[in-house]
């Protein structure tokens, strides 16, 4: 009898167990990869068709005003993983071995500091399984390696860019950092364009883990360079558009065809009342290089105007968040860690040095205020601070610019000389806030110093034109 009420309280606390793990919401975290701010249906494009993320958009909530931590890929995604600015660990440039002087760190030892703790770390101490698909950029070499930094399951590649397509081994454009890998060291490409092997691969995760709470980090690579699209999703493309434009439309209806399988899946397996679901862009669309439109942002990405640092952004959670709602409070890619983690039942007042915050009370109204007064962002001698509706760009090389984005979302008129006084108070919020960072751990070789820069003198000039 001993035995058999042991073995009865045994069963009901495993069950219990069970039970609370299974009632953990899981979370689906989708990345786009250098995207237009204006390049989705749901961000008014009436020629990029995005059905799938545009019900997306109208089954949750979409953000107006969300910003990431920086205006590039790598730095931009070590702060969603992290929850911090990566500015304080040093990680203010992208890096990309071959094209940076470093310090302290040569070559493929560039990467996420082994002393940061990510989003995927705290959710395993909370039961999730997790798993990242696609793009990495976190650091080539092993000790980066996403299978030691909290996630469980990668199918991808380490580096930042490579083809959608089968790189053959004696290509000599292959990279290192650019093969596909299964888990850690199983190299072997895929023979199917990779936005949809990437889907492929997530839905099989879901399957094998609908019983358990999980969290899915998809990565995508598009719609970055190189530019390559499917043949039969060119076909499909209006045909007013040409060039590079052509190819990026065909490859954001590949991107969007995949978010469509996996947000399938979920239905699919019943978990939709259970599942997290956020869809964001990494940094802004570099529209010299694939013809993306930032639209009616000025810039691109690699500078800080609103076209290098706003993003398009979604939130879904079936039966917690009200239907087609717009929240139009900033919100930064930082909240991504406290949301994620508070979703989870974790405690994120634990978490030190934390500048993100839990989105959930604000877009559900039980907390008022905003979530952000105050947003940052620094690569090396340029900054720009956001002060409420007030933003200032610091240049290195002349004066200061000053916008009321309430009034001018695509910062035309300059009104630096106009305020003085509050240029000099942002002046000094933003260099206090400089004197909390590192200094970065590995910076651009000389010779492309001035890249941004031309950028912005370019964006520049068409403005005037205009």
């Amino acid at each position: 009898m001993k035995m058999q009420s042991l073995f009865f309280i045994v069963v009901v606390f495993c069950a219990v167990i069970n039970l609370k793990a299974q009632n953990k919401p899981n979370i689906v975290f989708i990345l786009s990869d250098d995207a237009g701010y204006a390049d989705f249906g749901f961000q008014g494009s009436k020629d990029f068709k995005t059905p799938n993320l545009d019900a997306l958009a109208k089954s949750g909530v979409k953000f107006t005003q969300a910003y990431v931590s920086a205006a590039v890929c790598g730095p931009s995604r070590a702060g969603l993983l992290t929850g911090k600015y990566q500015q304080k660990f040093g990680f203010e440039e992208n890096n990309v071995p071959g094209y940076m002087s470093a310090s302290g760190l040569l070559g493929d030892e560039m990467g996420l500091p082994l002393d940061q703790v990510t989003v995927a770390d705290y959710l395993k101490k909370q039961g999730y399984r997790t798993a990242i698909f696609g793009k990495w950029h976190m650091g080539n070499a092993d000790r980066f390696h996403p299978t030691k930094r909290g996630f469980d399951e990668f199918y991808g590649f380490r580096g930042g860019a490579r083809s959608y397509y089968e790189i053959s081994e004696k290509s000599e454009k292959r990279r290192l950092e650019d093969r596909l890998e299964r888990g850690f060291e199983d190299f072997k490409e895929s023979e199917i364009y990779l936005t949809d092997a990437l889907a492929n691969e997530t839905n099989k995760f879901m399957e094998r883990n609908k019983n358990n709470p999980f969290f899915v980090y998809l990565s995508f690579n598009a719609v970055h360079t190189p530019m390559e699209a499917r043949e039969d999703d060119l076909k499909k493309v209006a045909k007013h558009l040409t060039g590079k434009r052509r190819t990026l439309a065909a490859m954001t209806m590949g991107l969007d065809r995949a978010c469509g399988q996996v947000l399938d899946k979920i239905k699919e397996l019943g978990i939709e009342k259970n599942t997290l679901i956020v869809f964001a862009n990494d940094n802004g669309g570099p529209s010299d290089s694939n013809k993306s439109c930032n639209a009616p942002l000025s810039g691109t990405k690699a500078n800080h105007l609103e076209g290098g640092i706003r993003i398009p952004f979604l939130m879904s959670w079936k039966g917690h968040l009200k239907k087609n709602k717009t929240y139009n409070n900033p919100i930064s890619t930082l909240d991504l860690l406290p949301t994620f983690v508070a979703t989870a039942g974790g405690d994120i007042e634990k978490i030190e040095g934390l500048d993100g915050v839990n989105l959930l009370p604000y877009v559900t109204h039980e907390i008022k205020e905003k979530p952000h007064t105050t947003l940052y962002w620094k690569k090396e001698a340029r900054g720009a601070i956001r002060f409420n509706d007030y933003k200032l760009i610091r240049f290195p090389d002349r004066p200061a610019e000053l916008y009321d984005l309430s009034k001018d979302i695509s910062e035309v008129n300059d009104l630096a000389s106009e305020n003085p006084e509050m240029v000099k108070k942002l002046y000094k919020m933003l260099f206090n806030w400089e004197l909390t960072l590192e200094r970065p751990l590995w910076q651009l070789k000389r010779v492309f110093e001035g890249k941004a820069a031309e950028r912005m003198d370019t964006y520049r000039k068409e403005k005037i034109k205009k």
